[in-house]
């Protein structure tokens, strides 16, 4: 199924967005909507891979996986909420997400935060269309 109709707006007015985001993407026309909770890094056996690359790419798996189950793909993200717990991880952060979107820029925010297990050393949710 191909992705919703999507325009992004990045006003002069605005600061230039860094990292591989827009600054808003408007849906003009979908069909479906899919919210995606939080993944956290763990695999399906319930193992959390060691350190914060392994850990940032297993998470973007559990999204992409999701992202599957529904026959949609990172195309159809128009918004991503990517929760890190260390500043020193934005930077790996966004090269891994760049090579995991290619070329797909959805609107995006990074906060950081404390997680609910500690072993957890980021989360990501997420929202598609189609």
């Amino acid at each position: 199924m191909p992705p919703a109709h999507v325009v992004s707006h990045n006003p002069a007015t605005v600061h230039a967005p860094a990292g591989g985001y827009c600054m808003g993407l408007e849906l003009k026309q979908h069909r479906r909507l899919l919210f995606i909770s939080g993944q956290v890094p763990e695999r399906s056996d319930g193992t959390v891979p060691e350190g914060f690359e392994a850990q940032c790419e297993q998470a973007w798996r559990n999204v992409i996986e999701v992202l599957a189950a529904a026959d949609l793909g990172v195309g159809h993200l128009v918004k991503v909420t990517t929760f890190l717990t260390d500043r020193n991880q934005v930077v790996p952060n966004r090269i891994i997400r760049r090579t995991m979107l290619g070329e797909h820029q959805p609107a995006l925010t990074v906060v950081i935060v404390e997680t609910v297990d500690s072993k957890w050393l980021l989360e990501i949710e997420a929202i598609a269309a189609a």
